[in-house]
């Protein structure tokens, strides 16, 4: 049997830094996983870039029923202290919109990083192990496929449903309910949008369209808009406006977009109405929206007409609607391709500061598999860094 202080249970993002940060306090430390590699999202996170965190990192990033609780976690491991360890590893990164940092070269860095300081702390992986039964007995046991292992710390980092190819389940949610820990309902984050019937036909006709909007909530008036580019697709809406979004909708809720958040319309119509009174209202707005697009929405406001004749009341209308633009998704592609699962275990169950279990102690749960979810943008790789962080300074 296998006694080490501390048995991280997942070598992912989360799972990693835990173990390196209680590794570097003295603590033995055991990662487990079930997949053949370690830290698999990591390499194919943003598009093999790995966006690893944010310049702009807040508590308003994220989402959960206590929206507070993720700050103190943030504020002992921030985004600073992160982007410390990628220039000390010598990691060349960039930055996007919105403040988002990804390597230069590939996600393989960071996971280079923090594997070799697993290897300088002594850390011990076994990878392709699968976790058969978790027993609270002066500490913890645990019978696996390779052996029995006991632990006086046990830190659950297996994520959560997001990408089952990767090889997610729903282990930490059912560790967390055999230690009678309370989950708050799970459903796919920052996910595209699908459709059904006419709406799914006249996407697909639209396939490959891209255009900067803002998308919103109207049935939810606390939930953020979101200012991105929207991708229709063959199954329905895309995009960074719309994975944003999704982390927030509700099934059956409508999804209120502004077509034009960049065009001013009543001087551009003049300007239209002025150079070509001919010409009738939806040509004149193809020159601002994709033609296939505007062909769309001819099915729900009349363009048919003459810019000779457009009163100003006519163009306020035609704003109004192409700014309050409606639509109900069927659902969404589910946990497939979501990047992330909203929802995991409560976070009443949990201490702030340490990421411990309030009922059992030495059990900490870190990551995804908390009701914390992050917006895109490299803001649940740090919710992962600073939960782990968090656990791996709290270990005994």
């Amino acid at each position: 049997m296998r006694e080490v202080d501390v048995v991280v249970m997942g070598a992912g993002a989360a799972g990693l830094m835990c173990a390196i940060t209680a590794a570097s306090r003295g603590k033995s430390v055991l990662v487990l996983d079930k997949s053949a590699k370690a830290a698999e999202k990591i390499r194919i996170s943003g598009g093999g870039k790995c966006n690893f965190t944010n310049l702009d990192v807040s508590a308003g990033n994220y989402l959960s029923q206590n929206k507070h609780f993720c700050k103190s976690a943030l504020a002992g491991f921030n985004q600073w202290d992160f982007i410390d360890w990628v220039v000390q590893a010598g990691i060349d990164y960039h930055e996007r919109e919105h403040g988002q940092l990804f390597c230069d070269k590939s996600a393989q860095d960071i996971i280079k990083m923090l594997l070799d300081k697993c290897d300088g702390y002594g850390v011990q992986l076994v990878l392709d192990v699968e976790v058969e039964s978790t027993e609270k007995q002066d500490g913890f046991l645990l019978k696996t496929n390779v052996g029995d292992m006991k632990c006086i710390s046990l830190v659950v980092a297996t994520g959560a449903l997001s990408i089952p190819k990767m090889g997610a389940t729903g282990f930490g949610f059912q560790v967390a309910k055999q230690f009678g820990l309370s989950l708050v309902e799970t459903r796919p984050g920052l996910v595209p949008f699908t459709f059904t019937g006419h709406n799914q036909d006249d996407f697909k006709a639209l396939a490959g369209i891209s255009l900067p909007v803002v998308v919103s909530l109207p049935e939810q008036k606390q939930a953020p808009h979101f200012k991105e580019a929207i991708l229709f697709t063959h199954r329905g809406l895309s995009g960074p406006a719309i994975l944003q979004i999704s982390s927030y909708w509700q099934p059956g809720e409508e999804v209120q977009i502004n077509l034009i958040p960049e065009i001013d319309l009543p001087p551009f119509m003049s300007e239209q109405k002025e150079q070509r009174p001919q010409a009738q209202l939806h040509t004149a707005l193809a020159g601002a929206l994709p033609k296939r697009l505007v062909s769309l929405l001819m099915q729900s406001f009349d363009m048919q007409q003459k810019l000779q004749s457009l009163s100003d009341k006519d163009v306020e209308s035609l704003q109004v609607f192409l700014q309050t633009w409606r639509i109900k998704p069927s659902s969404t592609e589910g946990y497939r391709t979501a990047e992330v699962t909203v929802g995991g275990v409560a976070t009443s169950e949990l201490d702030s500061k340490t990421m411990q279990a309030k009922k059992v102690e030495g059990l900490y749960f870190i990551g995804e598999v908390v009701d914390v979810t992050g917006q895109l943008g490299g803001f649940n790789f740090q919710w992962a860094w600073s939960s782990g962080f968090a656990a791996g300074k709290a270990v005994v």
